[in-house]
């Protein structure tokens, strides 16, 4: 009895050693006997299967979005800003005060733009992570649907 249990469990163990990553959280006991050149045979078809059903192939993922760098900022809109207001400032008499001004208003809305940015990249992640887990979890139901129908235990 040990033995045989010992021998499913070095099967299982072989198992998930070849399932892709997304396959990883998954179970497969061969409640048939099933061999281990069985086991990997059943397994790649209902990963091939699974794939085509639910669109998904946990080995060719998509890429993260990307994440760009940051761009203007406090610094750099305060920059442009002092630029431009010590311009206006001198058409109007008093440089200072525009760059002065100018610098402000640059440096409010290069943190609005920095902000934005942020926001956006954030938004960006949250939507790859959400479409990820809805197609592992359309892959995982119908690759234990198909491993079910060969005759495995799945958990």
């Amino acid at each position: 009895m040990m033995r045989g249990l010992a021998l499913a469990v070095g099967a299982s163990a072989a198992l998930a050693v070849a399932r892709p990553a997304a396959a990883q959280e998954l179970y497969f006991y061969p409640s048939q006997g099933q061999s281990q050149q069985q086991q990997n045979q059943d397994f790649g078809e209902c990963h091939a299967w699974a794939v085509q059903q639910s669109g998904f192939n946990p080995m060719a993922q998509p890429a993260p979005p990307p994440q760009e760098a940051t761009q203007g900022g406090l610094l750099r809109g305060g920059a442009r800003g002092a630029a431009a207001g010590a311009v206006v400032g001198a058409i109007t008499g008093n440089a200072g005060r525009g760059a002065a001004a100018g610098a402000a208003g640059g440096a409010l809305i290069g943190g609005f733009r920095r902000q934005d940015q942020r926001r956006q990249q954030e938004q960006a992640q949250r939507q790859y992570n959400q479409q990820q887990a809805a197609g592992r979890s359309s892959y995982n139901r119908a690759v234990s649907a198909c491993m079910q129908g060969r005759g495995y235990g799945v958990s």
